[in-house]
């Protein structure tokens, strides 16, 4: 039996867990979401950049690695 589990990795290094499987370029909010365009002002967004799986003994880690998107690429997706 192998359990799964998925991670959001931020740009500092910190991990949080998440229930959702993302994909590359996905547009998501702090906690994994995926963000309605056009977005609110001033929130944080991230692009998932890169997704990883690392398997060991039983353990599947799905790791989804986010960078900040900058609010002026925001704006210009929700125009």
């Amino acid at each position: 039996m192998t359990i799964e589990t998925r991670w959001l990795v931020y740009p500092d290094g910190d991990r949080q867990e998440t229930q959702r499987t993302l994909r590359i370029d996905e547009i998501v909010d702090m906690n994994g979401f995926p963000i309605a365009m056009p977005p609110r002002e001033r929130m944080i967004a991230y692009r998932v950049y890169k997704v990883r799986r690392v398997e060991e003994r039983g353990e599947l880690d799905v790791l989804h690695y986010l960078e900040l998107v900058p609010a002026s690429e925001l704006r210009s997706r929700g125009a």
